[in-house]
């Protein structure tokens, strides 16, 4: 809704299955179900996306410190059964102290990276157990806990992001998946050695790697510019109507607390264009709130763009919008199909 001051809030329920059944049909594997303090609730949606698809796995944002870790990996694994095996875990330790403290965190952002740790640990403990179990931690202390619900494959896959260093080191000894925001193509390789270099540390596989980015495409490279700079205009002019009709700070006031936006920052105020696609005044004109850069140009510009994060270790790719639903039906017509088909096309000249 960046572009769209008068878009609302909360929740419309048909336009949220409407969202999720285009997914399911364009054959996307996952939707991130994001969290905020001040957003519909992500388990509740989570189960929702989960009840109106057949294939499409929510990758569940949850932050811990809002609720004990037992009860959470009692309503994972129920979700998980619900969902017939399809959900994901995307642990978010938090960026911001003033939201962290919003629901009454008051621990410092390296606190609340261990304490994230330890929450992961609990969790895979719970999902395992044959019997009651205790825990005497730094965070967290219970006695003879017990679950009756089990994951469909006896765990679920935990994703950690961030772009810092204490997210690099729990994202490589605890992560299935590590998130990274869309960056040039040499500081994401750079960020993936970081992680994978905790990975081995701890001896343990390499997480598989997760980028975002905001795609804008359109029939040909020179109508994607075009449209790219309409939708930067709208974005700019959206930020100004909330600024003044909600009395939301201006954007560029004030230095991001995330490490990852301030990465993003540094990137745009290097150039507008990096790499094959990579375009950056979107990060500016939003103060990097969140995955903000995009890749711009045609479906087969964008398909090979993509490509290139593959060639270097991101096996996942996140695609999302400035239109969502109607974005997302263009990208599973016109750009799903040429990645797919130029990694099946990869994959039978290895195999021959």
């Amino acid at each position: 809704t960046e572009g769209n001051p008068t878009a609302g809030s909360g929740i419309d329920p048909d336009h949220t299955r409407r969202y999720a059944r285009a997914l399911d049909d364009g054959g996307f594997d996952y939707t991130l179900v994001a969290y905020h303090s001040a957003s519909p609730d992500a388990l509740q949606l989570a189960q929702f996306v989960a009840t109106h698809t057949e294939r499409l796995r929510p990758m569940l944002a949850h932050r811990p410190g809002v609720v004990f870790p037992t009860h959470a990996a009692r309503a994972f694994a129920t979700l998980d059964r619900i969902s017939r095996g399809r959900l994901a875990l995307h642990i978010i330790s938090g960026g911001n102290d003033e939201e962290q403290r919003r629901e009454g965190d008051y621990l410092s952002k390296s606190e609340r990276y261990d304490r994230s740790e330890e929450y992961i640990e609990i969790l895979r403990r719970v999902w395992a157990a044959d019997g009651p179990l205790s825990h005497h931690g730094r965070h967290y202390r219970f006695e003879g806990f017990r679950s009756d619900v089990r994951p469909v494959h006896g765990t679920v896959p935990i994703s950690v992001g961030g772009s810092s260093a204490d997210a690099y080191r729990v994202g490589g000894r605890q992560g299935d998946i590590f998130g990274l925001w869309g960056e040039p193509l040499r500081e994401t390789a750079e960020q993936i050695a970081a992680v994978n270099h905790q990975a081995e540390l701890a001896g343990r596989p390499h997480p598989r790697i997760w980028v975002s980015f905001r795609p804008i495409i359109a029939p040909t490279d020179e109508l994607a510019w075009e449209k790219a700079h309409r939708i930067l205009g709208q974005v700019r002019a959206g930020h100004a109507e909330r600024a003044r009709s909600r009395h939301y700070p201006a954007v560029g006031q004030g230095v991001p607390a995330n490490v990852g936006s301030r990465r993003l920052l540094d990137v745009a105020a290097r150039g507008e264009l990096h790499d094959r696609a990579l375009w950056t005044p979107l990060v500016t004109a939003t103060n990097a709130a969140g995955s903000s850069t995009a890749l711009v140009g045609s479906p087969e510009t964008v398909a090979a763009a993509l490509l290139d994060y593959v060639d270097i270790g991101c096996e996942l790719l996140s695609i999302r919008g400035y239109d969502p639903l109607n974005d997302a039906i263009d990208y599973a017509r016109h750009v799903l199909p040429l990645v797919r088909q130029e990694l099946a096309h990869r994959a039978a000249t290895a195999a021959a």
